[in-house]
């Protein structure tokens, strides 16, 4: 048996390699994703800090007049534009952060390890998460404001009987997007039922996708109806019709120009045209 178990993952930037490092450590506020999920204290994390230096702390924080929260773990190496590594302070869980110069920018690389014996109660969430909400940020923070994008007081669950299923067909025919990767499609059977949390942000909504809490579920009695302001509503729905939604009702203007359609499973979703000052 290996004295340690070890987890990478990495994407590729288009900064150089210090300007990469001080948008993973400086600004790890702006394209750490806020969500339900995504924090130990979800409901108190007003920031998230990486402070400089061996010895600095990566925190939750909890409170913006003393700046202190929850300490996820200490920084153990510091050498900007090349190597960044922690200790977590939750479990046994080692990470290092490597920034190797490449033709279009840099390669971030993530190793997470794990000692024998060890535990992970969440210190490996950097490798699953740093490839796509970091990745992300870097393509945007030319051209986005630094301010920290939160989520509203608004959110919904839909439940579903197949819902990794039903989230793929989301993110491919209503155009949906999650801030983390969507789960592959299962070979090997699709009747059977899943048990999974997938997130989308609709906006500055979350939308969750859960398995069905009691079986079975008739759309046909319609008890509530997702609404989803959208910027070209001819083009969504030209989406949506490729994707293989049932269009209910066609584009119709009563105050408002929406059009219904329905998903995978047969649940309902107005579709409306956003106004100009609606935040996308």
């Amino acid at each position: 048996m290996s004295a340690t178990d070890s987890r990478t993952s990495e994407v590729e930037v288009r900064v150089d390699a210090l300007t990469a490092f001080t948008a993973f450590t400086d600004e790890i506020d702006l394209w750490w994703v806020r969500g339900p999920i995504n924090s130990y204290g979800a409901g108190k994390l007003v920031a998230m800090r990486c402070e400089p230096g061996i010895g600095g702390r990566l925190m939750e924080v909890y409170d913006r007049a003393t700046g202190e929260g929850l300490e996820l773990a200490r920084i153990t190496a510091w050498e900007p534009g090349t190597h960044l590594a922690w200790q977590s302070s939750l479990d046994d869980v080692r990470i290092d952060v490597r920034f190797e110069s490449t033709e279009a920018g840099t390669l971030v690389r993530l190793e997470a390890t794990i000692p024998q014996g060890g535990s992970d109660r969440g210190g490996t969430s950097f490798i699953r998460v740093t490839p796509r909400w970091f990745g992300a940020w870097v393509e945007r923070r030319d051209t986005s404001p630094r301010e920290l994008h939160d989520l509203g007081r608004f959110a919904l669950t839909l439940h579903y009987a197949h819902p990794e299923a039903a989230a793929r067909w989301l993110a491919t025919a209503f155009g949906f997007e999650s801030p983390n990767a969507l789960p592959d499609a299962k070979d090997a059977n699709p009747e059977a039922d899943d048990e999974s949390w997938i997130e989308f942000h609709v906006g500055n909504s979350s939308l969750m996708i859960e398995g069905l809490i009691d079986q079975p579920v008739d759309h046909s009695q319609v008890t509530h109806v997702p609404w989803v302001f959208v910027d070209d509503l001819g083009a969504h729905l030209a989406r949506a019709e490729a994707g293989g939604a049932t269009i209910a009702e066609g584009i119709t203007s009563h105050g408002f120009t929406s059009y219904v359609a329905l998903d995978i499973e047969g649940r309902s979703w107005r579709f409306a045209e956003a106004r100009p000052t609606q935040p996308r």
